[in-house]
């Protein structure tokens, strides 16, 4: 069973140490993690940490974690996958963006309303340097299932950077677009509306559509 835990530390040397090892210790395998320094509120300047945990004895560790001097603040919470769920992407032109977001949060609406989770992130983004990093860090993104790039004219650095995360069993939507990046994507949508649904059904546990049954197709 996957748990999650939310912790605010001292932000100080060897804390992840201190909080890993008790989690080893207890049997506990982190299936995810992420941290980083507080801003803003009565926490700023202190560490926030959250681990997905699966396995080992989940309430030892957090009663463990508690009496470490270093962590002011522990609470137990559920696995991102089971608030936000699966994840789309899409980045590209502002105007093109809010039109395959349409459709996405649209279709999304309609199987959360049945009680998936299903989660839709957009960031309006051009030039070719600037796309390529953001499609490259699709990868880190925890959850990320599909990626939609929505533009007029897109290759070069991005498509080498689309061919590299189709490895990572990420899928690609493209529009039909100039530039190279629709040969290399997994799927071409001329409607910007439609690519946003097709994306949200593909990733829909009761949806029948599949990106990999029409791979390479244009529709």
């Amino acid at each position: 069973m996957l748990r999650g835990i939310r912790i605010i530390a001292k932000n100080k040397i060897g804390v992840l140490r201190d909080l890993t090892t008790i989690i080893a210790e207890e049997g506990g395998n982190i299936t995810y993690s992420q941290s980083f320094v507080i801003k803003y509120g009565v926490n700023a300047g202190n560490y926030l940490i959250y681990f997905e945990i699966e396995n080992g004895n989940f309430e030892r560790i957090v009663e463990r974690i508690k009496k470490l001097e270093s962590v002011l603040e522990i609470e137990k919470e559920r696995p991102f996958e089971q608030i936000y769920g699966k994840r789309v992407i899409i980045l590209g032109g502002g105007a093109l963006v809010a039109q395959v977001a349409i459709g996405a949060i649209s279709e999304a609406d309609r199987h959360n309303l049945r009680g998936e989770r299903i989660s839709v992130d957009t960031m309006p983004i051009v030039g070719e340097e600037e796309l390529a990093e953001a499609v490259k860090a699709v990868s880190r993104l925890h959850r990320a299932e599909v990626l939609i790039l929505a533009g007029g004219l897109m290759g070069g650095k991005i498509a080498e950077e689309v061919k590299r995360l189709k490895k990572s069993g990420i899928k690609v939507i493209s529009l039909n677009m100039f530039g190279s990046v629709p040969y290399v994507a997994d799927l071409v949508v001329s409607d910007p509306v439609m690519a946003g649904t097709l994306a949200v059904m593909h990733l829909s546990d009761r949806a029948k559509f599949d990106v990999e049954r029409v791979k390479g197709r244009k529709i």
